[in-house]
């Protein structure tokens, strides 16, 4: 298990709980969308995944280890080993920053080489030319900035990819392509993904498990064809029935 949340609860001061005793494992090799309306809870959860908020109650191992922020050892290792796409391409970059530095920061930050053959590679493997370097965020098409961010997020060969709504800001054919550059690097890279989507068309093209969440709680967990070809709660079922799926890829 590279990842888990063990009973995870989480309320703002003099707020609602957002989460209510979530339990989620991450499996190398899997991949795992979290699914459910918005204010479920996804990105709250995500974001504790991450290390970007501390659970209220409740606790996020690493390799079987708790994450504090204290523990500057698995801290780095966590860092290093878990990388993050988010929903927006137009402000997950820094629109003052070229993109050869934009790609090279978590290099820099983890004190790697930061050489520009490791930024050309990963430029190379999203789909862009290596002479991208030199150029700002806004010369490019909200699909090419979310290459740009996921080659940000592959760079340092993390083994696990938590991404937020990474295709939902983009146009529908724009979408097609990226999901499929995902699948693919979970395919040669061994990537562990794990998704929050409120597309289940994109949780069935790129994961294993799907957990569904509702008013802060998991109401459903399992493989994704199971979960989505036989739902087995009630509000799983209405979800089916309401959200926007992808269309099928052009022949």
């Amino acid at each position: 298990m590279i990842l888990e949340g063990r009973e995870v609860g989480f309320a703002y001061p003099r707020g609602r709980a957002v989460l209510d005793s979530v339990n989620v494992g991450v499996t190398a090799g899997r991949g795992i969308a979290l699914v459910g309306e918005s204010g479920a809870g996804k990105t709250t959860l995500l974001r504790i995944l991450l290390g970007l908020l501390r659970p209220t109650t409740g606790e996020v191992r690493f390799d079987g280890e708790p994450l504090r922020p204290r523990d500057r050892a698995l801290t780095r290792r966590f860092r290093r080993g878990v990388q993050s796409v988010f929903q927006d391409p137009y402000s997950s970059l820094d629109p003052r920053q070229r993109v050869g530095r934009i790609v090279s920061e978590p290099l820099r930050s983890l004190g790697l080489d930061a050489a520009g053959q490791r930024v050309a590679d990963a430029l190379r493997e999203v789909g862009l030319p290596e002479d991208v370097v030199g150029r700002y965020p806004h010369e490019f098409s909200g699909g090419q900035r979310q290459r740009i961010a996921i080659a940000r997020a592959i760079v340092c060969q993390p083994r696990l990819l938590l991404a937020d709504e990474p295709v939902s800001a983009l146009d529908v054919t724009t979408r097609v392509r990226v999901v499929d550059l995902l699948a693919e690097l979970r395919e040669t890279r061994g990537l562990t993904v794990v998704m929050v989507t409120h597309d289940l068309a994109v949780a069935s093209l790129l994961c294993h498990e799907t957990v569904v969440l509702s008013g802060g709680r998991v109401v459903e967990h399992g493989d994704t064809a199971s979960v989505l070809g036989s739902p087995a709660h009630p509000y799983t079922r209405r979800l089916l029935a309401s959200v926007p799926r992808l269309p099928a890829r052009p022949s």
